[in-house]
């Protein structure tokens, strides 16, 4: 099998996200309180996350943050885009700093999926400073649909994910890249609703970061059922596992259903306080 034949012209196109950095990202309460009710640790982590959502809406170099709440378990997903790496810098040495110890009294980083086109060591080593598990990914090919603009918040979907290729067989990489380029060359005509489709490789790793956005759970329900997940997923299962899928929006009981029909290890959240600068960011959608 060819693994690097060309790419379509809609994945070939340069991505308009310039500098920008996007992070998606977990935290759990040190005792999670389980499904029906919280601890005092998840209290004061929820807390701290909306101290930290007023801290970077007053930062020049933040486009874009959430704290979402997690459905079905004691946890959070937050998003940030910021502006460069310089600006993540920034962040993570001033807002962050003064929230990091409160917070992980309470609290623990699980996964932080970060994206940009390149993500500078300086930014890599930013957020290792402070104790958190991420992976960075940099750009691949991607397509977004609209000329960038931002699909309705009330309604869209944002998927991110890490797929690993399985443990011992490091040569898979390329196959892995070769499957998720089929998906955005299919999904693209196939898949009217799938706006936005991105592959980056990670640094160091035999593994690739995945963000899709959707403009509805019908249209995520179909990529699930009928779409690209559902005509790739088992030659992708067969050489990778996925570590981590990140649900942001009001995605319904039926996609949680079929997600965990399909065993990826998902959290679903709805969406929390959230801010976006101006006429927002390349990364998210422009307003």
């Amino acid at each position: 099998m060819t693994v690097n034949h060309p790419l379509a012209d809609h994945l070939a196109q340069p991505s308009r996200i310039g500098d920008e950095v996007s992070i998606t990202g977990k935290w759990v309460p040190s005792k999670p309180g389980g499904r029906f009710r919280s601890t005092e640790e998840s209290r004061e982590m929820l807390q701290e996350w909306e101290d930290i959502h007023q801290g970077a809406r007053a930062d020049t170099g933040v486009l874009s943050t959430e704290i979402n709440h997690a459905v079905g378990e004691d946890a959070m997903l937050v998003h940030h885009v910021f502006e460069n790496a310089d600006a993540l810098v920034h962040y993570f040495s001033t807002t962050a700093t003064e929230h990091m110890g409160p917070l992980t009294a309470v609290a623990r980083p699980d996964l932080h999926l970060v994206r940009g086109l390149e993500v500078p060591s300086q930014a890599r080593e930013a957020v290792a400073a402070k104790g958190v598990n991420a992976a960075f990914g940099e750009h691949l090919f991607s397509f977004v649909k609209d000329d960038y603009r931002m699909p309705d918040p009330a309604s869209a979907v944002n998927v991110t994910a890490k797929w690993t290729t399985k443990p011992g067989d490091t040569s898979k990489l390329d196959e892995l890249i070769h499957w998720w380029q089929q998906v955005g060359t299919d999904a693209f005509d196939l898949e009217k609703g799938m706006v936005r489709f991105e592959t980056y490789r990670v640094v160091g790793e035999d593994a690739l970061i995945i963000h899709e956005v959707f403009e509805d759970s019908a249209e995520l329900k179909f990529h699930l059922t009928k779409g690209t997940a559902d005509r790739y997923k088992k030659q992708i299962d067969e050489i990778a596992e996925p570590e981590r899928y990140f649900f942001r929006g009001p995605v319904s009981w039926t996609i949680r259903t079929y997600s965990k029909f399909m065993h990826l290890p998902a959290t679903y959240s709805s969406r929390g306080s959230h801010f976006t600068r101006g006429s927002g960011s390349m990364s998210d959608g422009t307003i």
